[in-house]
């Protein structure tokens, strides 16, 4: 249903180099993005107190430092293994016989393209990367890998080279410092699910009961993607605004086609993201000023290149697939954690980890107080 290896040929087509350096100069960056990483480890683990007064495993993960091209490879294989339910169920549902061979092959090319030309935006744009559903390879392979006896399908951290180099510049600032915040940010999420076994289960299974949800119904599918385009044009009909459709100009096209129980499973899934993605922004700037002497100003030049985007091309794109929505999820998830660790302390925050009932609703995150209420008062009692 989906030709994974046309997706790869695609992106990798379409996805330019990234800055120039000598090799000697990416040799340098290599070494450098490594050796931050290892060291952003300790600090990270001693900031957050996510093991607490225990001490703390190592992560048993990879940290891989790739070009554009290797985190393509890298989310391809991820996808094939986090969307296998679905397409199992998709090719169950296929018509036999030649028509449905030939459908199948069609739509899997169709399909590839597509997933092709969107890794390929997002290529140039992602600094660093936890991947969840990772594999357990430390290679990039361009298909699914099974786990071997007794292996675990551990996560890995990526780290884009390129597009580390290519923001450094752009923003003119310490390259040294940078990288070494980058890695901050990104060794937290590492130690997320490094500390916290469960997480990586219940994500995983709030997606596959997300795609488990998703309509297979041509005719379904079809009219409510003419539905989200009529909303995005205006063209419904010449109806009057009124406040729900002012909120749908918040959501993107992936949200209009969802069905109602997708939304309330989306909405768990964007609180945890936010959680995740707040947290490793409040972690990188709560360490930043002990190891990174520039931090404010690589902060303060970071936030003004998230808030400006870029031309009316990539905001569409970015309303399209929703990326305006994860850009508030750093905002809002950085305000939740910094909101309960100025109320609770560290270890009070770190109740968050404790069991997926103790995460924060999409509400709570907005406002942390009651979060506190709900997770504290509760233990207390």
């Amino acid at each position: 249903m989906v030709d994974w290896n046309l997706a790869v040929a695609t992106a990798q087509r379409l996805t330019r180099p990234g800055p120039e350096v000598s090799r000697d100069e990416a040799r340098a960056i290599v070494a450098e993005l490594r050796a931050h990483a290892q060291e952003s480890e300790a600090h990270v683990r001693e900031f957050t107190r996510m093991y607490g007064d225990a001490e703390a495993p190592p992560h048993g993960t990879p940290v891989l430092i790739v070009d554009r091209a290797g985190w393509v490879k890298a989310n391809v294989a991820g996808f094939r293994e986090v969307m296998k339910p679905l397409l199992g169920k998709m090719q169950a549902r296929r018509p036999g016989g030649p028509g449905g061979v030939v459908l199948g092959t069609v739509g899997g090319k169709v399909t590839g393209v597509e997933v092709g030309m969107l890794l390929s935006f997002l290529s140039s744009r992602v600094l660093g990367q936890y991947e969840t559903f990772a594999p357990p390879s430390r290679d990039m392979p361009a298909g699914p890998v099974k786990p071997g006896p007794g292996e675990s399908r551990a996560g890995r951290l990526l780290l884009v080279a390129p597009n580390i180099v290519h923001v450094e510049r752009e923003l003119d600032v310490d390259p040294h410092d940078f990288r070494l915040w980058v890695c901050l940010h990104e060794e937290t999420h590492r130690t997320q699910f490094s500390a916290v076994p469960w997480l990586r289960d219940h994500i995983e299974g709030e997606i596959q009961a997300f795609l488990g949800e998703t309509e297979l119904d041509a005719s379904t599918v079809i009219e409510r993607v003419r539905e989200a385009v009529q909303s995005f044009t205006g063209s419904g009909g010449g109806k009057e605004t009124d406040a729900a459709d002012a909120a749908d100009d918040d959501r993107s096209l992936v949200d209009l086609v969802q069905t109602p129980s997708q939304r309330e499973i989306l909405a768990r899934l964007t609180a945890v993201m936010s959680l995740l993605e707040g947290h490793a922004d409040y972690v990188m700037d709560g360490v930043g000023p002990e190891v990174v002497a520039t931090v404010a100003e690589i902060r303060e030049k970071f936030s003004q290149r998230r808030a400006s985007g870029a031309g009316r091309l990539d905001q569409a794109l970015r309303k399209l697939l929703g990326l305006d929505a994860k850009l508030r999820q750093y905002r809002d998830g950085e305000r939740f954690v910094r909101a309960v660790v100025d109320e609770v302390g560290m270890d009070g925050f770190n109740r968050v980890w404790t069991s997926p009932n103790t995460l924060p609703t999409k509400a709570e995150i907005a406002k942390p107080a009651e979060w506190v209420a709900r997770v504290h008062s509760r233990s207390e009692s």
